[in-house]
């Protein structure tokens, strides 16, 4: 069993779990549920915005500890200030060290998009991360059936949020449909954890310009994005390589200047 496999299955019994502690009924009384969201593909196709996602990461299956202390309100107020188009938040508790309350603590002291970056393989995480506050949710092609993949992107549009499909082999193109909003490109395997910098570049033709394109993971030096750019990415996922630092704001704010 390989470790995405590890993870879904330990997702599916974190879900049921969930459901027992609270409803969906109850979900949908959270005052983000029937709120307005903020999209990041307006932001990007409108110009002048750096299309860094910056993520807030405590740890990871891969490498352990990155920053397991870290305090989420701090981190991402500092990844606005440093001119971060978007932050992306791990919700998982298990693998990565997150939580749900990392996500409602951030949403007060943002006034950009938040990506909620969890495994989402049920309806009910999509009602959950509307209610948390969330803008975006992430579908992983590699967890999910092409049917699972416009289900879950179709009840995410009718409550307002953005869906950020992420592949990773060609065979997972035939997820991409009209339902997603972004479509990421992981240089990282959720088999392996190996990384490839040259996957993005290789797949990026076969996906519609009508889609934002996101280069996602191995992000760690300003070249990358100008090479990114060139090749029709509009935004870049990169969370390890800031948070390492222990100073992930003014880490991001070097990286932009050096683009």
């Amino acid at each position: 069993m390989n470790i995405l496999e590890k993870i879904v299955d330990y997702k599916r019994e974190w879900v049921a779990k969930q459901q027992e502690k609270k409803s969906i009924e109850e979900l949908k009384q959270s005052i983000y549920y029937k709120g307005p969201t903020i999209s990041l593909v307006d932001k990007i196709r409108q110009g002048n915005e750096t299309g860094i996602i910056a993520e807030f990461k405590r740890r990871s299956p891969s490498k352990g500890d990155i920053y397991a202390n870290a305090d989420v309100v701090e981190v991402v107020s500092s990844y606005q200030k440093a001119r971060a188009s978007a932050v992306s938040i791990l919700t998982d508790v298990h693998f990565f060290g997150g939580s749900d309350y990392d996500l409602l603590e951030a949403r007060p002291h943002l006034t950009i998009p938040i990506l909620r970056k969890d495994f989402i393989i049920d309806p009910y995480q999509i009602h959950e991360a509307k209610a948390i506050g969330a803008d975006i949710i992430l579908l992983i092609a590699a967890c999910l059936s092409v049917k699972e993949v416009k289900e879950l992107a179709q009840l995410a549009k009718s409550l307002g949020l953005e869906v950020l499909l992420e592949l990773h082999d060609e065979d997972e193109l035939g997820h991409v449909s009209t339902h997603i909003d972004l479509v990421g490109i992981n240089n990282r395997s959720l088999k392996t954890f190996e990384v490839d910098v040259k996957r993005s570049l290789s797949m990026a033709a076969s996906i519609p310009n009508s889609f934002i394109k996101v280069a996602e993971s191995g992000i760690d030096d300003p070249a990358l994005i100008r090479l990114f750019k060139s090749n029709g990415f509009g935004a870049f996922l990169i969370g390890e390589y800031f948070m390492k630092t222990h100073v992930p704001g003014p880490a991001l704010e070097k990286f932009i200047q050096q683009i």
